[in-house]
């Protein structure tokens, strides 16, 4: 008996169907090897929401340096970085994308500090991120990043 082509067709967009949803599902997986023994894990699903991992995790081992309350008016500098974090919580590149470029000793300071940070929660369910934060620059060299930060007086 042959196939009526209602019938065809029906059973070839099943099979396209099928075909296209296997194919986006195997886009969206993220092979990752298993993090090490006792590494902090971060379950964040989007850049976004590791970035305050990544905040908590600088404040955890800068707490020094954190400024406590609400920041002054005027700050000596303010720079916004990228930050790349691999499968294992370690730094890759870093990009300014607005560098305080009038105070290069915070540009070389946030560059070691976000470096001697790592390594950082593993990004287990992105596999590797790219996020970014503003920092926020006291002249005391007292920061907050603008994830946590705790807001600024007005003039």
């Amino acid at each position: 008996m042959t196939p009526s082509p209602d019938s065809r067709r029906r059973w070839l967009r099943t099979a396209a169907a099928t075909g296209v949803a296997a194919l986006l599902a195997s886009c969206s997986m993220v092979p990752t090897a298993p993090p090490p023994p006792g590494a902090n894990v971060s379950q964040a699903s989007t850049a976004r929401e590791y970035r305050r991992d990544a905040a908590s995790h600088l404040y955890a081992l800068n707490s020094a340096r954190i400024y406590r309350g609400v920041m002054p008016p005027m700050l000596y500098a303010i720079g916004v970085l990228q930050v790349d974090i691999d499968r294992r919580g370690q730094v890759g590149q870093l990009k300014w994308l607005r560098a305080p470029s009038h105070a290069p000793e915070v540009m070389q300071q946030i560059e070691r500090l976000v470096r001697a940070a790592a390594p950082y929660p593993v990004p287990a369910r992105l596999g590797t991120v790219t996020y970014t934060d503003t920092w926020l620059w006291d002249q005391s060299g007292r920061f907050q990043l603008d994830t946590l930060t705790e807001g600024q007086q007005s003039m």
